[in-house]
């Protein structure tokens, strides 16, 4: 089946309405997706999946494979018979509004460590878990390994752990998992548990002709099990970083953003094909149907900045495997389906690399009208092979950014859109996006839904619990907004399939 245009919505599953702390893969994400199909949209475009950190964020995991436990959920348990009630395990948060990451963290353990007791002494399922566990062995092994270790010192970061442990010397890790080795096959269980879930959701959602747009960071956390169990892939030194990834200065920060990941030691990994590489896009591709790679420039060449650095200011560019990398892919899987977020500095060697692998780029509206000849404007789009996008997840949305920019900034956006007293400029920009020659065209529910700054999802170059863990209400999202995207996805044919 070939795709053509289409057109879709922006939202992480842990913004998704419900009655606990945190959205979850339940009845609430089939219930975005009966609403994304009244909309005629074809595509749910997410964040990463992977566990993250107390502060929520997707692009901060400690695992480039696994799923975020805080996501499972209860009720489905509950109708497997692997919890007696999910009711427990769904304790609202006290703002709804808000995801609540320290109740969502206590709940699910206390939710998950219950099924597995449950599942130890029932074993029903069994035979299909053992096939998971064969099928993720490349990962899963590792992970629930340092997941366990992780229990046992503390959630410290691995490089902080004994040196026995810190270097994977075999006899003691050997030793640690015949005595815990109860606690690993419970982080094995709940992977299980998630990709179960997860799966059932993408075939909903397949089922109604809606795709899955993942998300695949370039970059791996310090603190995971990738790095701590493939140490010789990354710019390491006595197991520390010589080297922290980020970006230079630009539109959103000053200074830059300085992210901390350790850097590929991009040598190595060719040595050996790119194996890890493969991995990583086979199982992103197990789970999703389109994958977008953040920070796709990184692959021609990424911001190394000495290790030590308080800024990314200091950073220079540190060439990457860029084409060898892709034709391998390539090689191994046929065409790529992926998107390639090309925003930030970009030099002729990343449009190069992203026009030699046939990747769509991104266009995002707002920043677009600096003048008429921007890029981003869809007058200048010069081939379809791009998602257009009225903002990101990390972009004010549409009706704050208006807002906030300069009355004779607004006066400009006001003439191009043809907006007159009372219009919406969210919608406006959706229509924009929708009428454009772009084969994608997406946007962040909150810009369907008008809001403002209040519903920012993340603020690039900040920290704080502002950011990734703004959420919905059931009352948010209404019926109307999607015969809106209906009527816009038929107006510019964005919702047909040719056999």
């Amino acid at each position: 089946m070939t795709h053509t245009r289409s057109s879709g919505i922006i939202l992480h599953p842990a913004a998704l309405p419900g009655p606990g702390p945190i959205g979850t893969l339940g009845a609430t994400a089939r219930r975005f997706v009966d609403w994304l199909a009244v909309g005629k949209q074809s595509l749910w475009q997410i964040l990463p999946l992977t566990p993250t950190s107390y502060d929520g964020c997707p692009y901060n995991s400690h695992s480039a494979f696994a799923g975020n436990p805080w996501l499972i959920d209860a009720d489905l348990l509950a109708e497997e018979g692997l919890l007696p009630d999910g009711a427990p395990f769904r304790v609202p948060a006290p703002d709804p509004r808000r995801v609540n990451f320290d109740m969502a963290r206590d709940q699910s353990d206390a939710m998950l460590r219950a099924a597995f007791a449950t599942f130890q002494k029932r074993r029903d399922k069994f035979d299909e878990f053992a096939k998971f566990r064969t099928a993720a062995s490349h990962w899963l092994g590792d992970y629930a390994l340092y997941a366990a270790l992780r229990e046992k010192f503390g959630t410290t970061c691995w490089h902080e752990w004994p040196v026995e442990y810190r270097e994977r010397r075999p006899a003691s890790l050997a030793r640690f998992m015949q005595e815990s080795a109860d606690d690993i096959l419970r982080h094995q269980f709940i992977q299980w548990l998630f990709h179960r879930q997860w799966d059932a959701l993408k075939k909903y959602a397949g089922d109604r002709g809606i795709r899955i747009v993942g998300d695949i960071p370039i970059f791996v956390s310090f603190d995971s099990a990738d790095v701590w169990a493939h140490q010789d892939y990354f710019l390491l030194k006595n197991g520390k970083r010589t080297f922290l990834a980020g970006v230079p200065p630009d539109y959103f920060s000053p200074t830059g953003q300085l992210w901390g990941n350790p850097l590929y030691d991009w040598k190595r990994m060719e040595e050996d094909g790119f194996d890890w590489w493969k991995k990583r896009f086979a199982w992103s591709f197990r789970l999703f149907d389109i994958v977008r790679i953040d920070h796709f420039r990184g692959f021609a060449a990424c911001w190394a900045v000495p290790a030590g650095d308080d800024t990314a200011v200091n950073g220079k560019w540190r060439k990457s495997p860029g084409k060898k990398l892709f034709d391998a892919l390539k090689a191994h899987f046929g065409e790529l389906p992926v998107i390639a977020e090309d925003l930030g500095v970009i030099s002729e060697d990343v449009v190069e690399l992203r026009e030699h692998g046939g990747f769509p780029g991104m266009k995002v509206l707002q920043f677009g009208f600096a003048s008429p000849d921007n890029a981003f404007l869809p007058h200048n789009f010069t081939t379809p092979n791009c998602a257009v996008y009225t903002g990101t997840h990390d972009n004010d949305t549409v009706m704050g950014w208006y807002r906030g920019i300069y009355e004779h900034d607004r006066q400009q956006v006001n003439r191009y859109l043809g907006l007159r007293w009372g219009d919406s400029p969210a919608w406006a920009l959706i229509r924009l996006a929708y009428g454009s020659v772009a084969k994608y065209a997406v946007c962040p529910l909150q810009d369907v839904l008008g809001m403002g700054s209040e519903a920012r999802f993340n603020t690039p170059g900040t920290v704080g619990l502002h950011n990734w863990t703004f959420r919905f209400t059931h009352d948010d999202i209404r019926d109307e907004a999607a015969w809106g995207l209906a009527e816009l996805a038929w107006l510019y044919n964005r919702n047909e399939r040719q056999e």
